[in-house]
C-alpha cells in the first residue's frame, strides 16, 4: 500500500484579485510545510494518525489560517477553538469545542481520544482536561491577531451584525493513508467571525466535518458548517463509498452538491482506501495540498488550479 496525505486550509472567496502576493506566497509556503511534516511521518512508515496531527499542528501555528493562532473571533472577541481527530482502523475519535487557552487543539482532541472515556469535551471541562494532561497552553494575546479584531469590528458595525458565512479564512484539516493502509482524519478551526451563543460548527463533530473509516475513506471538510452538519457530510461520503459502491470522487461531488442545493458552500478533502487523495470545492478558492509516495508536493489556492 502506498502512503498519501492531503490537507486544506479553508475554502471561500480567495481569488487572485482578493489575495495579495505576500498572502498567496505565505499560504503556499505554510501548506508545503504542513505536507512535509506529514510526509516525514508517512515516508518513515509511521501511522496516518501521527501524520494528520503533525500536519494540522503546522497549520494551527500559521496565522494565514483560521485555526489556533490567527483564529476568527466570536462576537465577544474571543478565540474559541474546535478540533477533532479520528482513527480509521478502530473508528476511535476525540474532539474539543470552545477551548480558549490551548496552542494545538488537535493534540488536545487526540488526548481526549486516547486518555478519556469520551469523544467530545467542551468549554471549561475541556480546558480542565488540557491542564490535567499537560497540553501546551496559549494565551488569547498569542492566539488573536490584530487583523482578526479589525474584521470583527467591521462586522459588528455592519447593519444586522450577522456572523461571517463567507468563510474568508478557513478551517484547516488533513487526511492520510499510511503504508499499512490505515486512514486518519483531523480538523481544526476557530469557527466563523462573529459567532454567538457558544456556536459549534461541523469541524469537531464526528461524521460531519471529520470522519475516518478504513473500509471507505477519511474526510475533512471546510465551509458553511451548519450545512455540513445537516448532511452528516463525512459519514455520508463514506456510506456512499462503502454501501453504495460509488468511487470517492463521485461520492464527494454528490454530497457537496447536496450542501450547495441546501444553501451552503465549502470544500472537502478525501483520502480513499487506495489511489490518490481527492478534493472538491464549491467556492472561488480553497487552500489545499497533497503528496503521496513517489509524487511531488502539490499546493493550490484558486478553483482553476
Amino acid at each position: 500500500m502506498s502512503w498519501a496525505l492531503a490537507i486544506h486550509g479553508g475554502a471561500g472567496g480567495m481569488t487572485r484579485e482578493h489575495l495579495t502576493r505576500a498572502t498567496d506566497t505565505g499560504a503556499r509556503a505554510a501548506l508545503t510545510e504542513a505536507l512535509r511534516a506529514g510526509e516525514t511521518v508517512l515516508a518513515a512508515g509511521g501511522a496516518a494518525l501521527d501524520a494528520v496531527e503533525a500536519a494540522v499542528k503546522v497549520l494551527e501555528d500559521d496565522p494565514h489560517f483560521n485555526a489556533g493562532r490567527g483564529a476568527a473571533l466570536s462576537y465577544e472577541g474571543v478565540a474559541e477553538l474546535d478540533a477533532a481527530i479520528m482513527h480509521g482502523t478502530t473508528r476511535a475519535a476525540g474532539a474539543v469545542a470552545g477551548v480558549t487557552a490551548t496552542r494545538h487543539p488537535v493534540t488536545l482532541a487526540r488526548t481526549v481520544m486516547e486518555h478519556s472515556p469520551h469523544v467530545l469535551l467542551g468549554g471549561a471541562g475541556a480546558e480542565a482536561f488540557a491542564l490535567e494532561h499537560g497540553i501546551e497552553p496559549a494565551t488569547q494575546d498569542w492566539l488573536i491577531l490584530p487583523e482578526r479584531r479589525e474584521q470583527l469590528a467591521i462586522m459588528r458595525a455592519a447593519k444586522g451584525g450577522a456572523f461571517d458565512v463567507e468563510m474568508k479564512f478557513g478551517t484547516v484539516g488533513a487526511v492520510a493513508r499510511d503504508v499499512n493502509g490505515h486512514l486518519a482524519a483531523a480538523t481544526s478551526t476557530g469557527g466563523v467571525t462573529g459567532k454567538r451563543w457558544g456556536r459549534i460548527g461541523d469541524s469537531p463533530l464526528i461524521g460531519a466535518g471529520t470522519y475516518a473509516d478504513d473500509r471507505a475513506c477519511a474526510v475533512s471538510a471546510t465551509g458553511s458548517g451548519e450545512y455540513f452538519i445537516r448532511t452528516a457530510c463525512g459519514h455520508e461520503i463514506a456510506a456512499r463509498i462503502r454501501l453504495g459502491g460509488e468511487d470517492a470522487a463521485t461520492a464527494t461531488r454528490g454530497v457537496l452538491a447536496e450542501i450547495v442545493a441546501m444553501g451552503g458552500t465549502g470544500g472537502i478533502i478525501v483520502m480513499p482506501r487506495g489511489g490518490a487523495p481527492i478534493w472538491s470545492l464549491a467556492t472561488k478558492g480553497m487552500y489545499r495540498g497533497r503528496i503521496s509516495d513517489g509524487t511531488p508536493v502539490e499546493v493550490a489556492i484558486y478553483a482553476d488550479e
